[in-house]
């Protein structure tokens, strides 16, 4: 099996946790970094052992030989452009979500990589989460039976002191709270429920909380999904929650209804309770020891890549699809605030 060598674009929080990730992969290991401010190569070899090399010219970076896959963690506002030149240089990719700030970017980052040819994935790991597999693995077997309604939200405090707080609160890198980080949630969502979407429509608000006085955009969104066949869908993307963060699933079926871990199946008869019960009783899965989805998600990319194959989770068609819904919502809310 192929054993990749890595390059890391940026080296900020996201930066060291794709490092740590790849490195634990079986598939591939980091052998450089590309920063825009100097890296000292005695604190690199001090923190990640010998054998990074930094660099702080973009094209030297991109010019290695023997370097085959680039990871972006630059800034948001730098993914695309990034993105593309690593791909005009050759290199496969991995692109910390999210993959552009709009339609345009994305489009852009789309081209680049059809031109050269290479494998792009977009980082959205919750898909490989054991909870989100074992659900998915659930519906496809109709544990639930047809599902009419889902709610995925996601909650976050990204006032300081998140580490991202530096750029969050900004339009040009945290762009709204769906970009920033309800991105997760709207993703694992379309997973369930698919993307024969009619129609988007979405609010948004702010948080009166005085650490959230600085963001640029509103914090909290409500975004409602209608599907052609009659189907509903929402998505809450709250960056503003005074709490640890948390994704939350919510799906009703025609044979029962699931919430996170548990799972309420219908009666067989209308005399019968309705209780809810540990969703590991039905999947025994969830009994294994929790895993870390970015790894496993790398770890599919870069074996599907090995392969000249797409990825069946991990691939850039259905991330980018989940950022023109995305889009669609902003539009959605710029235009119930009066906004073009």
């Amino acid at each position: 099996m192929t054993h990749y060598k890595v390059g890391i674009i940026g080296y900020g929080w996201a930066a060291r946790r794709h490092l740590a990730a790849i490195n634990a992969t079986s598939l591939a290991r980091v052998t450089s970094i590309y920063s825009s401010r100097p890296l000292e190569q005695a604190a690199l070899d001090a923190e990640h052992g010998p054998g990074l090399r930094a660099f702080n010219d973009l094209p030297a970076f991109l010019a290695q030989d023997d370097l085959a896959v680039v990871s972006i963690c630059s800034l948001p506002h730098l993914h695309a452009r990034h993105a593309v030149a690593a791909a005009e240089a050759g290199k496969h990719l991995i692109i910390e979500r999210p993959a552009g700030m709009n339609h345009e970017e994305c489009s852009a980052v789309r081209q680049a990589v059809f031109n050269a040819g290479v494998r792009a994935c977009v980082c959205f790991p919750q898909r490989h989460s054991r909870l989100v597999r074992a659900i998915k693995s659930a519906l496809d077997a109709g544990l639930l039976g047809r599902i009419h309604y889902a709610e995925v939200d996601f909650c976050e405090n990204h006032g300081p002191p998140h580490h991202q707080s530096r750029w969050n609160a900004f339009r040009r890198d945290g762009g709204s709270s769906l970009l920033l980080a309800g991105c997760q949630a709207l993703d694992v969502l379309l997973l369930f429920m698919g993307l024969d979407v009619k129609a988007v429509s979405s609010y948004a608000t702010h948080s009166s909380a005085r650490q959230f006085a600085g963001f640029e955009f509103p914090t909290t969104s409500v975004t409602l999904l209608k599907y052609h066949d009659g189907r509903l869908a929402k998505v809450t993307s709250c960056v503003d929650a005074l709490r640890p963060p948390g994704l939350s699933i919510r799906l009703f079926g025609s044979e029962g209804c699931l919430a996170d871990r548990q799972v309420c199946l219908g009666p067989s008869s209308s005399a019968a309770p309705l209780q809810w019960t540990d969703l590991a009783e039905h999947l025994p899965d969830l009994k294994e020891p929790a895993d870390d989805p970015l790894k496993t998600m790398l770890e599919d990319f870069l074996r599907a890549t090995a392969q000249n194959q797409e990825a069946p989770l991990t691939n850039l068609r259905e991330a980018l699809n989940t950022h023109e819904v995305l889009f669609a919502a902003e539009r959605s809310a710029q235009r119930h605030e009066g906004k073009s």
